[in-house]
């Protein structure tokens, strides 16, 4: 581990992803990004064998901070991938570059892939439809915005999306934009669904069989949404498909403080209740019909498609730099 100091930019970064102040999957991957990007502008040695080693350390920090959203480790991985080239460097201020460069690249990526998610699911969005969308996620918000750009007069549900409440984000923003949009508790999806046309929901992780890890709760939607036979969308960036799945990895659920559902009173005047907080679930692949990418709309099942074609320098050493251990073999 290198002694270099983590800028405490970078910590706090760590931090906030951690603790859910920069939540969404696109905006962690982004901030990911910009971590990497700060740690090498402020990187002071002149070395670049332990240059590298800072990378790692930086790498190894951010991966650690959530276990689910493969848009985390994604990122790690783009923005480090040039590390072998730049072993191979003398000059410590093109090694920075590299993964400045790298850095910069995907975190404008990152914000275009979203912007042409909106553009190619709107084309799914018809005038009049009545949609259900749950969590707080930027492809989702953009197929709606920009169908009602068009437009299209859309209406929308938001689930408030407990215990973090992200569904209180996705009001706010969908009402600044004119929508007419209307917060239900989750527990209200089954008994809305008879007025919505389309569900779209964005991803946090898509496995190479085409399921969906998505906030807790999604499966119940699309569960719902498959019984009174409305379509149900999923907007993701192709950064959020996991190629350690292709090789038989799995998912790990994350489990947060049950203090985010109930308070330390709740456990004081009910001692020997076990309180569980998972942050996501799976949606298996037949309960989705289409997931809207940057690269177009494809079905679930050609997920592992999308990861030969974007990820094979990946599937074949995907963790070769960021691997953290026991923590990264959950994945």
């Amino acid at each position: 581990m290198t002694t270099h100091t983590v800028p405490l930019e970078v910590i706090k970064i760590a931090e906030d992803i951690k603790n859910m102040k920069i939540r969404g999957a696109g905006r962690i991957a982004r901030a990911a990004a910009k971590a990497l990007k700060i740690a090498a502008e402020e990187y002071k040695g002149q070395e670049v064998k332990e240059f590298i080693e800072y990378m790692k350390s930086i790498a190894q920090l951010l991966v650690s901070t959530r276990p689910t959203a493969v848009s985390l480790p994604n990122a790690v991985a783009y923005v480090t991938s040039k590390l072998d080239k730049i072993s191979k460097l003398t000059d410590i201020s093109e090694a920075k570059r590299l993964i400045i460069n790298k850095a910069e690249e995907f975190i404008e990526y990152s914000l275009k892939a979203t912007d042409k998610i909106g553009e190619i699911g709107s084309r799914r969005i018809e005038d009049g439809d009545v949609i259900l969308t749950h969590c707080n996620s930027s492809a989702a918000i953009s197929v709606i915005v920009h169908a009602f750009k068009q437009g299209k007069k859309v209406k929308v549900y938001a689930t408030e999306t407990r215990p973090k409440f992200q569904g209180h984000i996705t009001a706010r923003t969908l009402l600044k934009e004119g929508i007419n949009v209307t917060l239900i508790p989750d527990s209200a999806v089954r008994l809305v669904m008879k007025y919505v046309d389309k569900v779209v929901v964005g991803a946090d992780t898509i496995a190479a069989n085409g399921a969906v890890i998505n906030k807790v709760g999604t499966s119940q939607i699309a569960l719902a949404a498959h019984e009174a036979r409305v379509r149900v969308f999923v907007a993701a960036e192709t950064y959020k498909f996991s190629p350690a799945t292709v090789v038989g990895e799995l998912v790990t659920i994350e489990e947060r403080s049950p203090l985010e559902v109930v308070d330390e009173r709740f456990f004081k005047e009910n001692k020997g209740v076990t309180v569980r907080n998972p942050a996501f679930d799976v949606t298996p692949p037949e309960y989705i019909d289409a997931i809207i990418t940057e690269i177009g709309v494809i079905p679930p099942q050609a997920a592992i498609l999308i990861l030969k074609d974007m990820f094979g320098w990946a599937i074949k050493d995907y963790y070769h730099y960021i691997t953290i251990g026991s923590e990264m073999e959950e994945y």
